[in-house]
């Protein structure tokens, strides 16, 4: 054999091995996900005995739950906003209780309908990032992936391993957590969910199986508002990555409409059609005590608007922010549909309604800025997190008050199963508070003496005024007095050594806490502020 053939034949058989290696699995048992089966015992032993007990369903509140997705605090007018006039909301705050400061638990959808569902930082439970059905399955397709893609501001993670399969099928919120639905339920409540889920796709996860009587509406983060041919429709399409990813899911999978666990075909633009359903839902069940979760997708992309709402924003010029309003006009009537169905059907007196968004205002979309605001969806500056919330409950809470104590989007939990007159389980440790005595002037002491946020090497606190929020990983720190400064200008971290190390104990306190994250992250999102750059863990 030649020289020549034998280094051929070398050539040949490392690439071989090489090409093999690549094709190897990249799953690992590592990433295993597992139930805590003594909790989910105490769990259903406390519900069990809740539902042995005499319900007094005349006197308990019904609970709504309006809840926007992505809708930053100014893209309203009730929070200054001048572009788009939103009445419809902004009457909720009028006939109740304007939240200046509220915010969520996280700057992304998921983690922060964990919170709010549960009434406890995402974090205790391990909910620190996007649920995922879907990781590379080898090395070839993770390089391919991470190295060859354009995926611009969407950065894959230096990832060795992977989950299972069937540890993917266990992403969501753990069943050992008790949803306020469960916990409603579980007291004569009759419950119901309409829209956006995003806190699990398989059945251990899903409405129906979550304490939710009736569910109508999709699993997924994200799905089409209406046929992308349909001329009554206005479409925009973005250039980033996970845009491409979204339109191409279309209405299938996760992505589809279900009726409880059910794929149905639906004709209407989703936004008016989960007002639909609610207004059904409401027609149904207005004599028995009910919890309804309106999870409203807009004005989260893909950017769709029915054509009669475009034409009214014909002075912008920007396609792309025109679409964007008229998503949220749309919004805005939806839940107009739905408040006028309360009042109709003579149920505001008795009926505690809520309506806030989950996070901030998407920058990265191009349509929203969060002004005077810093920053937005996928980052802990208050443009992230600081978020449009208001409560309305006619006869109980005074009507037109603004209350400017950071309050969070866990209270709603709290205050929902105060108002009903439940009892939480005594070993559970809660984080939301009880806000009914604030909202009727019963105390001035704030509900929260600090407030946390954490996605990994990125986090964040707020301790009376002041706000840190951190970066483990490249060591950076800022510090903002919020009395002064909102809009986050001036670090003020080397100026104030002794605040920046009295809020990273705490922070350090709460982290001991919690517990590990029960899966790995695949994305980070860069995004450049103020000259500045930072990675988001999803």
């Amino acid at each position: 054999m030649t020289t020549r053939r034998k280094i051929a034949l070398g050539v040949a058989a490392a690439s071989a091995t090489i090409f093999a290696y690549q094709l190897m699995p990249l799953s690992s048992s590592q990433h295993a996900i597992e139930f805590d089966e003594k909790r989910i015992a105490r769990k259903e032993t406390y519900l069990s005995d809740a539902r042995q007990r005499d319900q007094p369903a005349e006197s308990r509140p019904n609970i709504i739950i309006l809840l926007a997705d992505d809708l930053g605090k100014t893209d309203i007018s009730h929070y200054g906003g001048e572009t788009v006039q939103t009445p419809n909301i902004d009457a909720i705050g009028a006939r109740g209780v304007t939240f200046t400061d509220a915010y969520c638990t996280s700057p992304i959808c998921s983690p922060s309908r964990a919170s709010m569902l549960t009434g406890r930082y995402q974090q205790r439970f391990g909910f620190e990032t996007q649920p995922l059905n879907r990781y590379p399955r080898n090395r070839l397709e993770y390089n391919v992936y991470r190295h060859l893609m354009d995926m611009g501001d969407w950065r894959p993670r230096n990832l060795t391993s992977v989950p299972r399969r069937e540890d993917m099928l266990r992403q969501g919120l753990p069943p050992s957590e008790i949803t306020l639905s469960e916990l409603v339920k579980s007291n004569g409540y009759h419950t119901g969910l309409i829209g956006k889920w995003h806190l699990g796709y398989t059945e251990p996860f899903l409405p129906t199986t979550r304490g939710f009587d009736y569910s109508y509406g999709f699993y997924e983060a994200f799905t089409l508002y209406d046929d992308i041919d349909d001329p009554d429709i206005v479409n925009h399409r973005h250039d980033y990555f996970a845009s491409k990813h979204i339109w191409a899911q279309e209405r299938n999978g996760t992505c589809a409409i279900r009726r409880n666990e059910d794929v149905i075909d639906e004709d209407e633009y989703l936004t008016f059609a989960i007002a639909r359903e609610a207004v059904h839902y409401l027609e149904e069940n207005k004599s028995d005590p009910f919890f309804i979760f309106v999870s409203f997708s807009a004005p989260h992309t893909p950017f769709q608007a029915p054509k009669e709402y475009y034409e009214k924003f014909a002075h912008v010029e920007d396609t792309n922010k025109r679409i964007y309003y008229a998503m949220i006009a749309a919004l805005d009537d939806a839940v107009g549909q739905v408040m006028k169905s309360v009042e109709d059907l003579g149920l505001a007196e008795n009926t505690m309604v809520w309506f806030a968004s989950d996070n901030g205002g998407a920058t990265y979309t191009g349509a929203t800025a969060n002004a005077p605001l810093k920053g937005g969806k996928f980052n802990h500056f208050e443009g992230g997190i600081n978020i449009p919330c208001m409560v309305q409950w006619p006869g109980r809470i005074p009507d037109g008050q603004e209350i400017d104590t950071p309050i969070s989007l866990m209270d709603i939990f709290n205050t929902s199963v105060a108002a009903a007159d439940i009892a939480l389980p005594p070993d559970i440790e809660y984080d939301g508070i009880d806000l009914m005595p604030y909202l009727r002037g019963e105390t001035d002491q704030p509900p929260h003496e600090t407030l946390f946020w954490r996605s990994h090497h990125m986090k964040a606190a707020r301790w009376g005024d002041w706000k840190l929020v951190v970066d483990d990983r490249d060591g950076r720190e800022w510090l903002y007095n919020l009395a002064t400064d909102k809009e986050e200008q001036d670090n003020c971290a080397e100026k104030n050594p002794g605040v920046v190390e009295q809020i990273s104990e705490r922070l350090a306190v709460w982290e001991s806490e919690l517990a590990p994250a029960r899966w790995p992250y695949l994305v980070e999102y860069r995004f450049e502020i103020g000259g500045e750059t930072y990675d988001y863990p999803l």
